[in-house]
Formats: C-alpha cells, structure tokens, sequence
C-alpha cells in the first residue's frame, strides 16, 4: 500500500481510497454516536444547510462545534455525547475539519472516516481492500495537525501488517496526539463546547470494533458505522 498524507487544501482530485482523520474531535464524536445507538450520521456541508435538514426532520439530531446554538441539540463533544441515547437515530453533523475533509473526498470509491478509537478496525478493512493507493486526509490546521498525522501514520502502518500480528505499538503516536496544539486547547478550556474528559477519550485507542464509511445516498453525505470480523476471520481476498 501507498500512503499519502495531505491536508484539504492539498486535495487536488479525488483519490481512490481515502481515509479522513479528525481525531479531536469530530470522528470520535461520530463513533460515540454509533456506540450511543445512531443509525447514520449526515455530513452537512454548512451550519445553515445542518439546520435546514433539522427543519425537514425535526426527529434528527444536529450537532456542531463550538458552544451550543438555537436549533442544534448537541456539540461536538465525545463525553458530553456518551450519556446521550441515539438509538435508531439520524444525526446531521458539521465540524470545522472533519466534515469537510469527508466531503471533499465524496467522489472517492472508498472514504472512511476515523479517529484512534476506531483505528484497528480502519487498518483492517484497508487491508481486506489491498488498495495500492491510499490518501489520508489530515484534516486540522490544514493538515499539519499533529493528532491527526499521527493517527493516520498509525493507521497506515497498521494496514501494511498482517492481520492479527502484534505490530506497531500505538503508544508513541498517541504521545503526539497528547501533545498536540488541539489536545492543549481542549485541556485548557480554549475550545467552546467542550469538556474535560473529551481529550482522554479522543485517544483512547481501538475502543470501537467497527470502520465507518461514508458513502453518498442521494445529494447527502451518509456515514455508517462497519462491522469489522475477528482478525482470524479475515480473508485478504474479501
């Protein structure tokens, strides 16, 4: 497998495969929301457009960054979201970087999305894929954000190694992402919307056994959660 690793503003075509990584906050939100229940989550491409499909379907919960605003029933916080029950739910989210980064990639054959709590079972479904070529979308500080370079050099070691082998040690990538301008912000209050925990659980790693892949459904951009097998179910040629 190739790897490359380029921010939004680097993305010139669509690539075949790409894995977008947004690592504090916006993919760990979206794999809480799955482990809270929801069925899919619609990636909005603006705050207006977010809050017109929660006209359209008041039943849908709408989530942004930031401090909580008139018409969003949540922020994008991990820990403020894992007391929420999302069962069979539809959620519209719209961050700063992730979102964006998913939606830029829309026209990509393979786009998923993750974070360190979902990073093995992203390597392994690259892997089931053998893709020669895959980019990685390091969404924040337009793709010098260390937590989401970090994640996603993790992830991509972790595809080039066969399945089940202990491998590469995540702890070193994971001391990055501590140590990044986002974690600082998040610790220190800087970032609105947010709560103290919400750093511990952005790198907790492999906390979730499933991918999540966006796909288009009609004009939106739909993300949903993927079942991973056991890795001495995988079958390279799947």
């Amino acid at each position: 497998m190739d790897p490359r690793f380029l921010g939004i503003p680097e993305l010139t075509e669509a690539p075949s495969v790409a894995v977008v990584v947004d690592v504090m906050r916006a993919f760990t939100v979206a794999a809480w929301a799955f482990a809270q229940g929801a069925e899919k989550i619609v990636l909005a491409e603006s705050l207006d457009k977010a809050l017109a499909l929660k006209t359209r379907h008041p039943d849908w919960v709408a989530l942004k960054d930031g401090p909580p605003a008139p018409g969003f029933d949540a922020v994008n916080s991990p820990a403020l979201l894992r007391s929420v029950d999302l069962g069979g739910r539809t959620v519209v989210q719209k961050t700063t970087a992730g979102t964006v980064g998913a939606l830029a990639v829309k026209e990509a054959s393979l786009v998923l999305c993750a974070g360190f709590v979902v990073a093995e079972a992203t390597a392994r479904l690259l892997r089931t894929r053998q893709s020669d070529s895959v980019t990685f979308v390091v969404t924040g500080e337009d793709g010098q954000a260390d937590e989401d370079l970090a994640c996603a050099q993790y992830i991509a070691l972790r595809a080039t190694e066969a399945a089940g082998a202990a491998g590469t040690d995540a702890a070193e990538f994971v001391r990055r992402a501590a140590g990044s301008r986002a974690a600082a912000e998040l610790a220190q209050g800087v970032r609105q919307g947010a709560h103290p925990d919400d750093v511990a659980l952005c790198l907790e790693v492999d906390r979730f056994p499933f991918a999540m892949v966006a796909t288009s459904e009609g004009p939106l951009m739909v993300l949903r959660p993927h079942a991973m097998p056991s890795p001495s179910d995988e079958d390279p040629a799947a």
